[in-house]
């Protein structure tokens, strides 16, 4: 029976780049959808209603509190039926206020990665381990992407049940619509020579991303190895500098934000991530469906996706078998075909249209057949 749903996330464009079909499923299925979030303001229009929360990034920043009052009052407000929270920061900030609530509404906290195990600093993982364990009561249901994350919802009870899901589906159309031709040409405007093997890594520019890594690794890879870093953040700027300082800006392409990163993928010859934890990554999905071999370090997340013989994993931060492994696919085209091949099989199960009605059925929707035309949402 359709009601209302709360969906909750720590920015606009977490909403806008994963959930959007979710969204517009609820609204075909007759319930009524709100969005909170905060960050740079987007458009999103499978909502019927956009409350503006100005999450603080840390955890610990004393504006988050009022944040959860806000939540806490808009959930009263509203009587909601159902709430879904995404993001970590935002999934404890809109738990909290339903603490010790008996009328709440039952509550779904879809996990894409924990940021705490056991190699994470024990201050940070205490804080972010404490969160969940304090708001696992008022969790009825959690969903995690990797078994890593299973495991540790498992082993310290995080909700009231635990599901598994695999990601939120990622929607091959856009890259399916970039032809090679089109890759070859963005190499051209990139200044890329067609003799050069060029490694791709869209992402966000962190410190858990790692940028750096792949900057200093590149240093003792064949001169006619480059890389592709397309994406913004606060660690691009000292990575830029860092390519200088090391003689290699002419070896590394900054293009910045990409609306749709599918270029990059058809102009790469491989795919890497230097990342210290993943969720299920969407940009290593994709470069999978792009038939990419894939070179990533061996975390939660990459294992899930890679750990069959679909690429190659390496231990974190470990700079000679990196170079080792991008090396045997510089070295040994056939293998980097078979790798980029068996990828691309793989990742067909990680399509949205496969997706799509696991997580649906995951969140107790029933999708009736027929459409009903979205209107424009309200900021608030």
């Amino acid at each position: 029976m359709p009601g209302k749903l709360l969906y909750t996330a720590s920015t606009y464009s977490h909403i806008a780049n994963f959930h959007l079909p979710y969204l517009r499923a609820f609204r075909e299925a007759g319930w009524t959808v709100h969005v909170a979030c905060g960050g740079t303001a987007m458009a999103l229009p499978e909502a019927d209603r956009v409350v503006d929360v100005p999450f603080a990034k840390r955890m610990t920043a004393p504006e988050n509190l009022g944040c959860a009052r806000r939540l806490g009052e808009l959930m009263k407000c509203e009587a909601y039926d159902l709430v879904i929270t995404h993001t970590s920061l935002a999934a404890f900030f809109t738990r909290l206020p339903l603490l010790g609530r008996k009328d709440r509404p039952r509550v779904i906290n879809t996990v894409h990665g924990y940021l705490f195990d056991d190699d994470t600093t024990a201050p940070k993982r205490q804080i972010l381990l404490a969160a969940e364990r304090l708001t696992a009561p008022c969790t009825d249901l959690v969903l995690v992407m990797n078994r890593a994350d299973e495991a540790l919802a498992r082993r310290y009870r995080l909700g009231g049940e635990i599901g598994f899901i695999p990601g939120m589906g990622v929607p091959y159309g856009r890259l399916d619509a970039v032809s090679e031709t089109d890759g070859r040409t963005y190499r051209r405007e990139l200044g890329i020579p067609d003799t050069a093997f060029l490694m791709v890594y869209a992402a966000e520019f962190s410190r858990r991303k790692h940028q750096a890594f792949l900057i200093q690794a590149l240093r003792g890879l064949p001169e006619r190895a480059m890389l592709l870093l397309p994406g913004e953040g606060a660690e691009r700027g000292a990575c830029q500098a860092l390519a200088e300082e090391l003689g290699l800006a002419e070896r590394v392409r900054f293009p910045g934000q990409l609306g749709d990163p599918s270029l990059c993928y058809r102009a790469a010859d491989c795919a890497v991530s230097s990342s210290r934890s993943e969720g299920l990554p969407f940009n290593i999905m994709e470069a999978m469906h792009a038939g990419l071999p894939v070179v990533a370090s061996d975390v939660k997340g990459h294992r899930d996706l890679l750990g069959d013989g679909c690429g190659l994993l390496y231990p974190y931060d470990d700079r000679a078998a990196f170079q080792k492994a991008v090396t045997l696919l510089m070295d040994s085209p056939g293998e980097a075909m078979r790798l980029g091949l068996a990828a691309a099989g793989a990742a067909e199960r990680l399509r949205l249209e496969a997706v799509l009605p696991q997580v649906l059925e995951a969140y107790g929707l029933i999708v009736p057949a027929g459409t009903q035309e979205p209107s424009g949402s309200v900021r608030t």
